[in-house]
């Protein structure tokens, strides 16, 4: 579905700039707004701002509009989730302002120790290091296969001058991070830091971020989420007000589809209890809704979430640490959950037979999407299979708990990840994978595609061998 896109630069906005796009929704007859995974906003179809006069202030990135990426922080996670103690704030804040011009490629500014926003989703990424103002920095670039890391730690205030200084030299086609390095060191005189021990990113269980929570001794925090990810304007403009009288300066938007308000005075915490109550706003979803990220505007990932979270709830499931994401099947494979369930796309030659999709689900090593790295677990089962397999995935997460800590090489040469060779079919787009084989017609795991009797077809479609096609690729989502 073509939407359009607000930037929100860090995910962080003042009540003042929240309430000028609702207003601005709300004059076009919009009733509602929605929050996109990389803490931006998304409007509905039809949304044109192009004839206000406030449009200058304002990044929209527009259906027809391929550019426009945005830059993800964790400064939402400071003061409220774990942290390293000096990446504050007022830190993210200064980081922030020196961005001037809006980014050609995805940026991600992150403290490692906070579980709330995905560390690596980025082409960029700023990571923070143990040393005071200083960072890692990870490098993507849209045509690399694999993620790099560069050979030196970012003084804080050289971020934005680095990040610029990588986007003049795109052309000359940098190949590696070590390229990068020499290339930049001849445009810039930054202070850099030695690296003198990997990356260490701690295992955390998934926190909660919702309902109002203390934070400090005299103030509070409020987490909002809203089901079906579609926001109020009406409520939002009165928030904003509140917000005004009560002095705080930033909303927060998370990668989850939610926001956060901080610094909620203790005196006034009745006040926004009753602000809630007024506008009949539940702020006691369980863990197991909080805990799942989907596609805008999905109502086949809606629907499969709600089904999926009523089962798990009948079955009384602890789900806590874990996080699902629903998608279409996408061979880049870029998630940042735990558990991941892909929807596999119906051929255009079989849709007027109405035949039901089939899911393909797939979990992080060690259960920690920081590790980019995915395994699959089953492909082509239907969605009435979809509760039991989750049910053994959280048993064998509960039972790998505490097994584990991410170590992020320091070494930029690493080898290529092991490649898998999968098949797949032309007509129904099924895959084969010798890992697991095919129980269905009595192939065993470890059989390689060629080994295959002449006769095996397709289990979903009865297309012939000859029908599928090699897709050689790394283990799904390691780059």
């Amino acid at each position: 579905m073509d939407l359009t896109r607000l930037i929100i630069k860090g995910g962080v906005l003042s009540p003042g700039e929240l309430k000028e796009i609702a207003t601005m929704a709300l004059e076009q007859g919009l009733k509602a707004i929605s929050f996109g995974s990389r803490q931006d906003i998304i409007f509905p179809v039809g949304f044109n701002p192009l004839h206000l006069e406030n449009n200058k202030l304002f990044h929209f990135v527009y259906p027809d509009e391929k550019s426009g990426n945005n830059i993800v922080s964790s400064y939402v996670s400071t003061d409220i989730f774990r942290n390293t103690p000096w990446v504050t704030g007022n830190k993210f804040l200064y980081i922030l302002e020196q961005f001037k011009e809006n980014p050609r490629l995805k940026i991600n500014i992150t403290d490692p120790k906070q579980q709330l926003v995905p560390l690596f989703t980025g082409q960029i990424n700023f990571v923070a290091s143990e040393h005071e103002d200083y960072w890692f920095l990870y490098v993507r670039l849209p045509q690399w296969d694999k993620m790099e890391m560069y050979p030196v730690l970012i003084y804080s205030w050289n971020i934005a001058a680095v990040y610029y200084a990588i986007e003049s030299i795109l052309t000359e086609e940098p190949i590696n991070a070590e390229m990068i390095f020499q290339l930049i060191n001849d445009k810039l005189d930054t202070n850099n830091r030695t690296i003198d021990k990997p990356l260490h990113v701690p295992f955390y269980p998934f926190p909660y971020y919702e309902g109002m929570n203390r934070l400090g001794i005299d103030q509070y925090w409020l987490g909002l989420y809203w089901r079906n990810n579609l926001y109020d304007l009406a409520f939002l403009k009165e928030m904003c007000d509140l917000c005004f009288d009560c002095k705080i300066g930033k909303i927060c938007i998370t990668p989850w589809k939610s926001f956060i308000v901080k610094g909620i005075p203790k005196e006034r915490k009745l006040d926004w209890e009753k602000f809630l109550g007024k506008n009949g706003i539940n702020v006691r979803h369980s863990l197991l809704e909080l805990n799942w990220h989907l596609p805008v505007a999905a109502e086949w990932a809606l629907n499969l979430k709600t089904f999926l979270v009523r089962t798990l709830d009948q079955f009384d499931i602890s789900t806590y640490g874990l996080t699902f994401g629903l998608s279409h099947y996408n061979r880049e494979g870029h998630y940042f959950t735990s558990i991941v369930i892909e929807r596999n796309d119906i051929p255009k030659d079989l849709e007027s037979i109405k035949i039901r999709a089939t899911f393909n689900v797939l979990y992080a090593k060690n259960f920690d999407p920081n590790t980019k790295e995915y395994i699959v677990h089953t492909q082509d089962v239907d969605k009435l299979e979809l509760p039991t397999i989750l049910i053994e995935l959280s048993k064998k997460y509960f039972e790998e708990l505490g097994n584990s800590i991410l170590e992020i090489s320091t070494n930029t040469s690493e080898k290529e990840p092991v490649r898998e060779e999968l098949h797949q079919c032309q007509d129904c787009l099924t895959l084969y994978n010798p890992l697991y084989g095919d129980r269905s017609q009595g192939i065993q795991e470890g059989v390689h595609f060629t080994a295959l009797p002449e006769y095996y077809c397709c289990s979903l479609c009865d297309a012939p061998k000859e029908r599928f096609k090699q897709i050689t690729s790394k283990k799904i989502g390691v780059k």
